[in-house]
């Protein structure tokens, strides 16, 4: 069906390009008079491309008294016709298609992600009854019901876990780059994976009062919220009605001369208007897609220029959103940093937690060679791994695991894990031989451009935010690197929502940039979203205005420049068709031109109004 609609879309447009090359054709040789016909070729315009802004402005008025733009060029088109004027009804008819298609092709429609959100909802879930296992739809789960989850599946409903030990990645709701250990006692929610190791849960939230069906109610409400901007043209419709029927009577009354009328009518017509606001945004997108931004929505840039706040997702957005080993330290002088680091490593070959993966590539960069082999490697759920490695027993994990096995800890481990926990790492203790050698801290890091883009930011007058779903140690750190003052920490999808909610109540204007699931519903409801569009979801990228396809956030700054440029461009197109307008009026007033004349100056009033909105299309700072 959305392929059918598609297609459709498609064939208008192609339709509407066809008739503007015709009717453009027609005009011409009406107006050199190339082709003899038993009749005036403008006649094809005004057909093709003046009938349709007829009806429009008929159904608008009559079903909805709505006015618009269209009502006065209507009004102008029938009074052109009527006295005889065909050229000066074609071309204004062609104009105002050619305005209006603009509009259509730049202002897109908003696309629908949900549909791949509600994909992500689990469609079976394992229940236990009886010591037998049924697998039964997902919305037949039942609160109290005890549900298995197996090694790599969504875990179908919120519920806690009531016997088992594993990792849970839980990037959809929180945005943490990090997975994290649970065990008995502990949360889980729906939608997020298990990592490993098979476990019990108990249901406590279903169906509806799911994490998941909320993620998927606050999309849908972030989306019905956001109000669309309206054109210019159609916004003082009313005023320019009113002014131009009520300058054109007073002359015909005046005068006596019904030409002079019409003439007021033809130039009132707001072409340049009209052509002011999309050539300038087709300009901008065309710019911005240069840069490596996809412009998803045609007013996006028009928001994106009035926006106060920007609030940035940690996890993938400024930094690379996967753990990497930042550091080795060897505790005992009996090993050297390379021979911690490939005891560790040949310990987490086998290992299938994300941590002991991530261990093992940093450690193939680093040394470009491949770790040593384990014998008898033991997973231990929620501790770390142990196996033999080069003939040493080696145990790597959690200080849990290091007070199982009763390794004894150096008096500064307090202070060395406080100091770590400050910037967010995870420690990997490793213990040879019943002591203790050292450990391996891990973290998501920066973006090497991550503090210029904050700083360029900064510079355009907007204010950045940190708003993400790591810790507040983390979220502490990584602002503190960057040096943004203001951080919102523990976020889950509705705390982000209502925080940005809190800044536009107060007329503060936020845009939004992430690139996960967890933050689809915040670059819904944020009056622009960005959304990562190499490294995000699909998810992510459907619910924002605009993509960064090459994930290069250096060019961030250049987008906030150009908005406002595209925005002082857009405003002087304005004004300067507005001041043709009038001038052109008091003209038509005294009968200086005539409606042929007066049709002319407007294409020459548009053609300069497109020349200018052009010249965003190399703009640079």
């Amino acid at each position: 069906m959305k392929k059918l609609e598609a297609f459709l879309e498609w064939g208008g447009m192609k339709k509407d390009i066809a008739f503007l090359i015709i009717s453009g054709i027609a005009l011409m040789i009406s107006i050199f008079d190339l082709i003899p016909l038993p009749f005036d070729a403008a006649w094809i315009a005004i057909i093709l491309c003046g009938i349709p802004i007829i009806l429009e402005a008929v159904i608008g008025l009559v079903t909805e008294f709505d006015i618009k733009a269209d009502a006065l060029v209507s009004i102008a088109l029938i009074a052109s016709v009527f006295i005889g004027e065909d050229f000066a009804a074609g071309e204004v008819a062609f104009i105002m298609q050619l305005g209006a298609m603009l509009e259509d092709i730049t202002v897109a429609r908003a696309r629908a992600g949900i549909e791949k959100l509600v994909h992500l909802t689990p469609r079976t879930a394992r229940r236990l009854s009886d010591s037998s296992e049924e697998i039964i739809p997902a919305d037949q789960v039942q609160v109290g019901d005890i549900l298995r989850v197996l090694p790599g599946k969504s875990i179908p409903v919120d519920g806690v876990i009531i016997s088992g030990q594993t990792s849970i990645n839980q990037a959809v709701m929180t945005g943490e780059s990090m997975p994290v250990d649970k065990t008995a006692g502990d949360s889980v929610s729906s939608g997020t994976v298990n990592q490993f190791g098979s476990f019990d849960m108990k249901a406590s939230r279903v169906g509806e009062d799911s994490s998941i069906q909320r993620m998927i109610r606050l999309v849908q409400s972030a989306d019905a919220d956001k109000a669309k901007i309206v054109g210019i043209a159609d916004r003082w419709a009313t005023w320019i009605v009113v002014i131009a029927l009520s300058a054109a009577v007073l002359t015909w009354l005046i005068s006596g001369q019904i030409i002079r009328a019409v003439t007021i009518l033809v130039v009132f017509c707001p072409c340049a208007l009209v052509l002011a606001t999309p050539t300038a945004i087709m300009a901008a997108i065309g710019n911005a897609t240069k840069h490596g931004f996809l412009v998803r929505e045609g007013d996006a840039l028009e928001r994106l220029a009035s926006v106060s706040r920007i609030t940035f997702d940690k996890t993938g957005t400024l930094t690379y959103g996967t753990p990497q080993v930042t550091s080795v330290s060897c505790l005992s002088g009996q090993y050297s940093r390379e021979e911690l680091y490939e005891y560790t490593a040949g310990a987490e070959l086998r290992s299938e937690h994300p941590i002991g993966k991530a261990i093992l590539q940093c450690y193939a960069r680093e040394s470009g060679a491949s770790a040593p082999e384990p014998e008898d490697f033991q997973m231990l759920p929620g501790r770390g791994v142990r196996a033999h490695v080069k003939g040493c027993d080696v145990i790597a994990g959690n200080l849990k695991l290091m007070e199982d096995f009763q390794i004894a800890l150096p008096s500064q481990l307090a202070q060395i894990i406080s100091q770590y926990s400050e910037t967010g790492s995870t420690l990997v203790f490793t213990a040879i031989d019943g002591k203790l050698a050292g450990f391996l801290a891990l973290a998501d890091t920066l973006r090497e451009d991550a503090s210029a883009v904050i700083q360029g930011v900064k510079e355009t007058g907007i204010s950045p935010v940190l708003l993400t779903g790591d810790h507040e140690n983390t979220a502490r750190y990584i602002a503190g690197e960057l040096q943004i003052d203001e951080i919102c920490a523990n976020c889950l999808p509705e705390d982000k929502l209502a925080f940005i909610d809190r800044c536009q109540t107060k007329n503060q204007q936020v845009c939004m940039i992430g690139d996960g699931i967890n933050d689809a519903p915040s670059l819904k409801r944020a009056f622009v979203g960005i959304a990562m569009g190499g490294i995000g979801s699909d998810i992510a990228v459907d619910a924002a205005d605009i993509a960064l396809v090459n994930d290069d956030i250096r060019e961030l700054p250049h987008l906030l420049r150009l908005s406002k440029r595209m925005m002082t461009t857009i405003k002087c197109n304005l004004t300067f068709s507005m001041t043709l307008n009038f001038i052109a009026i008091v003209l038509a007033i005294t009968g200086i031109l005539n409606p042929v004349v007066g049709a002319l100056v407007h294409n020459a009033g548009s053609v300069l109004v497109i020349a200018n909105s052009a010249l965003l299309l190399r703009w640079e700072k």
